[in-house]
């Protein structure tokens, strides 16, 4: 199930939307079995620098509850990508691909491979190159089939 909360109803419906093209494409055996929560935030850029950020709720291992926050003010396909991005994280934390490891903020599994985050650039993190090179693919790939294709602010 997937859920979005505040901002308006056009934002709501379409970032539902992606995310649910983002279960059936990048695991759709989990189609139905996720509990997803967007919670759409005005000026998150402005106020803590960042985008957008997915946590999950339930367990540190193959989660299945999950937060992901937006920042609403943003443009909206900046929006949509940040939600194909953030359901980048969902895939790899249900998947049991990315782990946070609990004795330490300071470092993730990758596919069991423990990486010190604080020595470790974010765009070489293996997590997040995986989900900065999907984000405008899903958003161009649901943007084809979706109802709102031909608005004007597709700019891909």
């Amino acid at each position: 199930m997937v859920k979005a909360t505040g901002s308006g109803k056009t934002k709501r419906q379409m970032v539902e939307s992606i995310a649910e093209y983002a279960i059936g494409l990048l695991m759709p055996r989990l189609k139905g079995k996720l509990d997803i929560r967007i919670e759409l935030v005005a000026c998150l850029k402005a106020k803590e620098s960042i985008a957008g950020d997915c946590i999950w709720e339930d367990r540190s291992h193959k989660p299945r509850e999950f937060t992901i926050r937006v920042d609403s003010t943003q443009p909206r396909q900046d929006m949509l990508e940040t939600v194909a991005h953030e359901m980048v994280h969902v895939k790899q934390y249900s998947r049991g691909e990315l782990k946070d490891v609990a004795r330490s903020i300071k470092y993730c599994r990758w596919n069991g491979k423990e990486i010190n985050t604080s020595r470790t650039n974010y765009f070489d993190q293996p997590w997040e190159i995986e989900a900065h090179g999907r984000e405008k693919g899903i958003f161009v790939r649901w943007l084809e089939q979706s109802k709102w294709k031909d608005v004007y602010w597709a700019d891909y």
